[in-house]
């Protein structure tokens, strides 16, 4: 199965001399990046890769990265992107769990992988030893092409084994629902480790011939001078580079009319940081998805997304939605409910757990549930309104952090905001605002409480206001709250500031 290879080759065939992928100052034409893959295969193939190997990759965003995934289709082998934010006994555990056949790493992360190695050396055939009642070896079926693992902001990192049919799937929905075509630029800077990075506009803008340029790691600074250098049409961005990009000195006089829109996802979005974009006439549109969900699931598009601030969107193409109960029930529109989903693009299942783990009532009838709430509106918009684990229940009643966070975003001198419940003898739980102040600010707590006491119930107001340095988070900028919550715990709690 090679149909993955297959959308690049047949733009190289089409096109051969039009932009595929710049990085720095090294332009890639698409017959170069196929002649690039094709070597790759080539080499894989020498080394004793092939149908059902795994092919670990420990690096920077590049070209040979994108390459390599376009190689591994080629010749039937499994596609693993490493997390170069992870420790090495976490990407060692990682190395085991997969069964990896073989590593590559860029120069740059030679000492990480040399540690990694050192802890879970490769055999021939994968690796050495699995510990005894530990994984079960070999669940990697013909058309398996991607296996990514989770952020792990839920507890232990899970693989998410992806096969060619479902990426192509997401391809297409991804296209659908952003109008991408072939006369697009698209800056990418998030790491292509995540399917955000790698699946909502670098491999769908590459399918359809259009140009990628492309970013090793994010760097504020740098995103600003390819607006204004490289012009283009648009680019992904996370909630934590929003903010990176809104306190650059350089933001308030950097061109973006080249902008048609820029894509956002990965979590919720606070508001404050689309509407500092909507005030510059640069749309927000959102992706709604996850590792498991490849990850297109659901979309605002860019000429909904003036009007739709904070939704994200409908569910794409071939996606179909449930909003559930805890008992598995339909929620009525307007109603909190956990979102459930069927679509072609997910993910085939969990590698090495058991067949249909993750979904309610298996893989090929059941639904993938998601763990995110969410209410729908008379019109199809989806609102996603937190983590089910984030969900906070004081005295009986539900708060959702999100309410709360949004608010908390517009007031001056935040630079981000989370909201996480705390035990609390009478009530169960309270929630707790955590703030991290602008550079220079100095936060009005009394007037921010004062807000907050006018705008929600008495129930919903955090008890405690706490300003902290930063919060911690995964590599896409996601809020750890469980980590948060340790943090405030072994500091003595809920103390006000």
């Amino acid at each position: 199965m090679t149909e993955l290879y297959q959308r690049i080759a047949g733009q190289a065939a089409r096109r051969p001399d039009a932009l595929a992928l710049q990085v720095g100052e090294r332009l890639l034409r698409y017959g170069d990046l196929l002649d690039l893959t094709d070597a790759s295969a080539r080499q894989f193939q020498a080394e004793g890769l092939g149908q059902g190997s795994l092919l670990g990759w420990l690096g920077h965003n590049s070209a040979e990265m994108l390459s390599a995934l376009l190689a591994c289709a080629k010749i039937g082998a499994v596609f693993v992107p490493l997390n170069w934010r992870l420790a090495a006994p976490e990407l060692a555990a990682i190395t085991v769990h997969a069964g990896l056949s073989a590593w590559r790493h860029s120069p740059e992360l030679a000492s990480l992988a040399a540690e990694v190695l050192a802890l879970a050396p490769l055999s021939g055939a994968g690796i050495a030893q699995v510990e005894p009642g530990g994984v079960t070896p070999g669940d990697v079926t013909p058309g398996d092409v991607m296996l990514v693992y989770t952020s792990g902001t839920t507890g232990e990192p899970k693989g998410a084994m992806h096969s060619q049919a479902g990426m192509l799937a997401n391809i297409d929905m991804a296209l659908a629902v952003q109008g991408l075509r072939e006369i697009d630029r698209v800056l990418a800077v998030l790491p292509l480790f995540h399917v955000g990075g790698l699946c909502i506009q670098v491999l769908p803008a590459l399918a359809v011939g259009a140009a990628v340029k492309l970013h090793p790691r994010f760097d504020p600074g740098a995103w600003l001078q390819d607006l204004a250098a490289w012009r283009p049409s648009t680019s992904l961005l996370v909630p934590a580079v929003m903010q990176a990009l809104l306190v650059h000195p350089d933001w308030p006089t950097t061109d973006l009319r080249s902008l048609r829109f820029v894509n956002s996802g990965s979590s919720i979005v606070p508001l404050a940081l689309i509407e500092a974009f909507h005030a510059r006439g640069v749309p927000v549109a959102q992706v709604y998805g996850s590792t498991e969900t490849g990850p297109v699931s659901m979309a605002l598009l860019p000429d909904e997304a003036l009007t739709r601030a904070g939704s994200v969107g409908r569910p794409a193409p071939g996606v179909t939605l449930r909003l559930v109960d805890e008992a598995g029930s339909d929620v009525a529109t307007g109603e909190v409910g956990e979102i459930a989903l069927r679509a072609p693009n997910l993910m085939r299942g969990y590698h090495r757990l058991p067949e249909g783990a993750g979904f309610a009532g298996g893989r090929a009838h059941g639904w993938l549930v998601t763990g995110d709430l969410a209410r729908l509106d008379q019109d199809g918009f989806v609102t996603v309104v937190g983590r089910r684990k984030d969900l906070i229940i004081s005295g009986g009643e539900n708060i959702y952090p999100a309410e709360i966070e949004n608010l908390v975003g517009t007031w001056p001198g935040v630079a981000e905001a989370a909201v996480v419940g705390l035990p609390d003898p009478r009530w169960g739980e309270v929630p707790v605002l955590v703030l991290v102040a602008s550079p220079g600010a100095e936060l009005d707590l009394a007037g921010l409480q004062a807000r907050l006491a006018q705008q929600l119930a008495r129930y919903k107001q955090p008890r405690r206001l706490v300003v902290t340095a930063g919060l911690p988070k995964t590599a896409l900028g996601k809020v750890q709250k469980s980590l948060l919550c340790e943090s405030l715990l072994s500091a003595g709690g809920i103390a006000a500031n």
